[in-house]
């Protein structure tokens, strides 16, 4: 298997932003050494969230400072940046890093950040296509040109021009059904966050690979599952911190997308979003879906952190796994600890094991 890690420069629980910044490079830094395979970074904006307004910047610094971890993106959310800018910045991270990009783009969720950069939410979905369509496009043919109803984009050359093919190391997050299909049909694979029952996961995955064969006439890429990690040698610390940690994570989420009213319910293209908001504002609401939420991830000892993993991608037959380390105001000691554990003891045994091929029951 595959095995990356995803600093996220969250600032919850923590008052100074240079201490976030100092740490979660400091943190990047042990990626390579621990034997992870990647390194990602995530966009967000405005809030203490995650503090990574743009994350090919945060790549391009770990390009200068590792020599053979892929570098990806975990998403740039393509409404928020204008497309030309992003095939080129796409492109001068593969030269950067000789080649080492994986791409992931994402439509957004969050009402603050679409109308801190003027843009209609209920237009996101359209928007997301066509510049998806373009930078793709562009980044195939090595030059960008679309006219659609969002994007005027005249031709221009991508300077400098793309090393290589970005066919099956194109990923987007997805996590209304109806994306599925938009997703098969932009030909690109699936970044799965687990936020709902597998059952669910299980049967969006199977909508996109049908839709998939039916636009590519081809196989679907194989999903890649990230999860929130809490790992420790101490199987009962692991439980009360990894529950602790994880909660507080998720109530960084409800707050951030504001998850606790009816807002998405009511824009166009997250209408699917109304009963995850109704379920959360019920009373007890963000508690339970806090304990789901923890369930869904990962935490533990070693032994009980491999196990889960691999139970993640069995239910959605991956054979990538993303692990997140440091979130919701944990003590960078616990983080560092954590990710060091992980990535001495569980990664080796995810490195040995392969594809799992079965679904979990």
């Amino acid at each position: 298997m595959h095995v990356g890690a995803c600093p996220i420069f969250q600032a919850v629980g923590r008052k100074d932003d240079a201490e976030v910044y100092r740490n979660e490079l400091r943190l990047g830094d042990l990626i390579e050494p621990l034997g992870f395979d990647s390194l990602w970074g995530v966009e967000h904006h405005f809030t203490d969230y995650t503090m990574c307004p743009d994350v090919f910047q945060h790549l391009a610094y770990f390009a200068g400072r590792t020599k053979k971890v892929q570098l990806g993106s975990m998403v740039v959310v393509l409404p928020w940046n204008d497309p030309m800018r992003v095939a080129e910045k796409v492109s001068m991270l593969e030269h950067q890093s000789n080649g080492r990009t994986i791409l992931g783009v994402g439509r957004g969720l969050g009402r603050v950040e679409f109308e801190g950069f003027g843009v209609d939410q209920n237009e996101s979905r359209a928007r997301f296509i066509e510049e998806t369509e373009m930078v793709l496009e562009g980044l195939e043919r090595g030059w960008c040109e679309y006219d659609g109803q969002f994007v005027k984009q005249a031709r221009r050359d991508i300077r400098p021009r793309p090393m290589k093919s970005f066919r099956g190391r194109t990923y987007a997050a997805a996590m209304s059904p109806e994306s599925q299909p938009i997703m098969a049909r932009l030909g690109v694979g699936l970044l799965v966050i687990p936020l709902k029952p597998w059952d669910v996961h299980a049967a969006e995955i199977e909508t996109y690979r049908k839709a998939f064969r039916q636009y590519q006439n081809a196989e679907a890429p194989k999903p890649w599952a990230t999860a929130w990690v809490y790992c420790d040698d101490n199987a009962a610390r692991a439980e009360e911190k990894g529950r602790r940690y994880l909660a507080g994570y998720w109530k960084s989420v409800v707050e951030h997308y504001e998850l606790v009213g009816d807002h998405l319910g009511k824009t166009k293209g997250y209408e699917s979003y109304k009963d995850m908001q109704a379920a959360t504002s019920a009373s007890g609401g963000v508690d339970a879906m806090s304990n789901m939420f923890a369930d869904l991830h990962v935490f533990g000892t070693p032994e009980q952190c491999y196990e889960k993993v691999v139970n993640i991608c069995k239910h959605i037959d991956s054979e990538a796994f993303t692990g997140v380390f440091s979130f919701a105001g944990m003590p960078y000691e616990d983080a560092e600890r954590s990710m060091t554990l992980f990535g001495r003891e569980v990664v080796p045994a995810l490195h040995a094991l392969g594809t799992p091929k079965a679904k979990a029951a």
